[in-house]
């Protein structure tokens, strides 16, 4: 079986109002790319990385008249792509959705989201991801309110014939330092941005622990936008997101495992594993970054045979594909990561 994550850039305004592909000329929000250019990119690449289920990061908008669910599920019988149900989580007010694309000939999946539905500023609370959670985040006796502005996605992912595994699909955000006036203000609200994300990952990471908790399953995959040294100030927190979703501070037998956050751990460089790609304007070159994981639970380690980013240079299958590398270029500033693993059969009761 195979699991993937995808974060596909203006997915959304690819639609129309109702859900609609515009399959035409006009320009997509890539650079020098036009509408239907970057919808037959995205199309090709699915068809490539073929997966039983895909958690596709910033899909289309969920709203008064759109559904995130209902597009994909169009944009997959438009391309014959065999994911051809969809699962979304709780709508937000970003225009990009977390929604999971399956095979229903592969596995069932709902979204099952856990936790108290009031919000709770208890210590270890973990509430439902669309709560709020009150947290003292400058250790000064304050509890401040965190908040998801997309608030992840719980699904129970049940592969046919085998044990049913939860899926937390998630894009974490910093936002930038909007307001400052000055570099000391900049400073300041990154450094309390910086805060909230963590405080969101420390949030996904006691969901995580309640369900190993209860020997459940558990695969964590998505966006987190952060990554073992990847900025200046992950030094005033000890740890980067990513270390805090994983458990690394915690017991070795209760860790989540992505080859690719341990590889730039070990590394700290910039030369690492990337699975995105952006042009930085001022210095007239490309960033490449590790900003999406499919993490599992130690008792899924077992069943996997293997990970791969499906980066358009840095994987060689990709990069002698012409076709592939084209489309994965003008899809998305993002790649997919691909899991493959053998699922655990249902045990039978006697």
């Amino acid at each position: 079986m195979r699991i993937a994550t995808y974060n596909v850039e203006w997915f959304a305004s690819l639609f129309s109002k109702n859900d609609r592909l515009l399959t035409d000329g006009k320009w997509s929000g890539r650079h020098n790319i036009t509408r239907a250019q970057q919808i037959e990119a995205i199309a090709k690449v699915l068809t490539a990385v073929d997966a039983d289920a895909i958690l596709i990061v910033e899909a289309p908008n969920s709203g008064h008249k759109q559904s995130s669910t209902r597009a994909l599920e169009r944009f997959a019988k438009t391309f014959d792509l065999r994911t051809t149900r969809a699962v979304g989580g709780f709508a937000n007010e970003t225009q990009q959705e977390l929604t999971l694309m399956y095979d229903p000939a592969a596995l069932t999946a709902r979204h099952d989201p856990k936790g108290d539905t009031k919000d709770s500023h208890q210590p270890d609370a973990a509430p439902r991801f669309d709560t709020t959670l009150r947290m003292d985040l400058n250790i000064d006796a304050t509890f401040e309110t965190v908040t998801f502005s997309k608030p992840p996605i719980e699904v129970e992912l049940t592969p046919l014939g085998g044990t049913p595994i939860r899926l937390i699909g998630v894009h974490v955000k910093s936002k930038a330092p909007h307001g400052a006036k000055n570099l000391k203000e900049q400073v300041r609200i990154s450094i309390e941005n910086r805060r909230k994300q963590l405080a969101q990952c420390i949030w996904i990471r006691r969901r995580v622990d309640t369900h190993l908790a209860a020997n459940e399953p558990v695969i964590v995959l998505g966006d987190l936008n952060d990554g073992p040294g990847l900025d200046e100030y992950e030094h005033l927190f000890g740890h980067s997101g990513v270390e805090i979703v994983m458990g690394c501070d915690g017991e070795d037998s209760k860790m989540l495992y992505d080859p690719h956050a341990f590889a730039a751990m070990a590394a700290r460089t910039a030369s690492g594993p990337a699975t995105s790609r952006f042009y930085i304007k001022p210095r007239r070159a490309y960033l490449n970054a590790l900003l999406d994981y499919v993490m599992v639970s130690p008792d899924l380690r077992p069943q996997t045979e293997g990970w791969e980013i499906w980066h358009p240079f840095d994987n060689p299958a990709c990069y002698g594909n012409i076709e592939l590398r084209e489309a994965l270029l003008a899809a998305s500033d993002h790649f997919p990561v691909t899991l493959d693993f053998t699922p655990e059969p249902l045990k039978s009761h006697k």
